[in-house]
């Protein structure tokens, strides 16, 4: 099954190349057009999937992450449309010159080909790969999590409609229905016909498709995020970053986990906290420095368990620790973090530039709620992942992400001297 699926997808990636930026904006406009003309269809099987998941007993982070609404589905038809607004990056010329050998040299961006994707329970990174994914003329073979397969195939079988009323193959984005584990492993040995893998899902397939993908893959959307509170951040528009990254919608990987505060200003900062936090519904799970401060306020206040450092929630739960120093924090995420996205509140331009200059991660932020880290926040539209490693991509990847470049050398019978 698996090989005729690589198959398509490589033929059909050959067509794809040779649209223009209009063929490819007519078919997304189709495929945002039925995404919302067939809602009804995709809304049934999600609710489908979401009656499987609460009967398997998922947790409300992982039934938050697979659910639909008629909202959230307009939303993503959006997404499409937006991806539409955005300049076509193939073809484009990135450098070239003039040599001294009378060759004319110029460096272009071409598709990568086919992109395999493998998710779990995020029915949304459907459309937003094969949007990305057609915009930048690449073909694309999805994996999604079984929680979600009834979603996956109902969106699917609607981009594949829109695909072939424009007259191209929809062997263009197909998707992997069988919940078959076997069939993961054995995609990741496809790289005859896969050009770049992205596993979106935790750290255990992250691991599985690092170890053994013979193709090149692009890991990154485990979130361990955390905010720095300097001595000099002021206290209401801090709590109310840090209320946003916590709780605006926390099954996300750019949710704040871990919350570090710097001790000069914990006598008047953490019963501020405590307060809004017990208002905002979050759970606090405090080192034993903090642990003392706050039982007794009213926030809700566990002892932080030393593997929660190392974990994504993805609820409203939230680490605190106290910490000496900014050197001390900025250790703490390097032990801890998943260079993804972290943050200093603070009004210390020195404090402010060493952070940015010392965390390694794929996102820093001064000042600003760590939930930016989106590609259509970025201006990038709908994002195929948030790679968190240097090559080839790194952070919410867009269009640029998808492609890749060749060297054209034009001449008039020029040989190498």
């Amino acid at each position: 099954m698996l090989e005729q699926m690589g198959k398509a997808a490589k033929a059909a990636s050959y067509q794809l190349a040779q649209l223009s930026a209009k063929e490819k904006n007519r078919v997304l406009e189709r495929i945002a057009d039925y995404l919302e003309a067939q809602a009804a269809e995709i809304l049934q099987a999600n609710a489908q999937d979401v009656a499987q998941a609460r009967a398997d007993g998922l947790s409300e982070a992982m039934i938050d992450r697979l659910s639909l609404t008629v909202e959230r589905l307009s939303a993503i038809a959006g997404d499409v449309r937006q991806v539409c607004n955005l300049a076509d990056p193939v073809g484009q010329v990135i450098d070239g010159g003039l040599l001294d050998s009378g060759l004319r040299i110029e460096r272009r961006r071409v598709p990568l080909g086919v992109i395999g994707v493998i998710y779990e329970a995020r029915p949304n990174v459907t459309v937003d790969v094969a949007a990305l994914c057609l915009k930048t003329g690449n073909a694309a073979i999805l994996r999604g999590g079984k929680e979600t397969w009834r979603t996956n195939a109902a969106t699917v079988k609607v981009i594949q409609q829109a695909l072939e009323e424009c007259g191209l193959p929809g062997g263009a984005v197909q998707a992997i229905e069988s919940p078959d584990r076997a069939l993961v492993n054995e995609m990741l040995r496809m790289d005859k016909y896969i050009d770049m893998l992205i596993p979106r899902g935790g750290a255990g397939l992250h691991k599985l498709c690092r170890e053994q993908s013979t193709i090149p893959v692009i890991t990154g959307g485990i979130g361990v995020c955390h905010i720095f509170v300097d001595e000099t951040a002021e206290i209401e528009p801090a709590l109310k970053v840090i209320v946003n990254a916590k709780t605006q919608r926390p099954s996300t990987c750019n949710t704040v986990e871990t919350l570090l505060v710097h001790k000069g200003v914990a006598d008047s900062f953490l019963p501020a906290l405590s307060q809004q936090m017990a208002a905002s519904g979050v759970t606090l799970h405090a080192d034993e420095n903090v642990l003392a401060r706050l039982t007794g306020g009213p926030a809700q206040v566990v002892a932080v368990q030393a593997h929660e450092y190392d974990d994504e929630f993805l609820s409203l739960d939230l680490n605190i620790r106290l910490v000496e120093s900014l050197d001390e924090a900025i250790a703490h995420i390097r032990e801890h973090g998943t260079q993804h996205s972290d943050a200093i509140l603070t009004r210390t331009l020195r404090n402010a530039d060493r952070f940015v200059n010392e965390v390694d991660s794929s996102a820093v932020y001064v000042n600003a709620s760590t939930r930016f880290t989106d590609g259509a926040q970025f201006g990038l539209g709908a994002e195929v992942a948030v790679s968190t490693q240097k090559l080839h991509a790194r952070g919410p990847m867009g269009l640029e992400a998808l492609t890749t470049y060749k060297w054209i050398g034009f001449g008039d019978n020029t040989i190498r001297a």
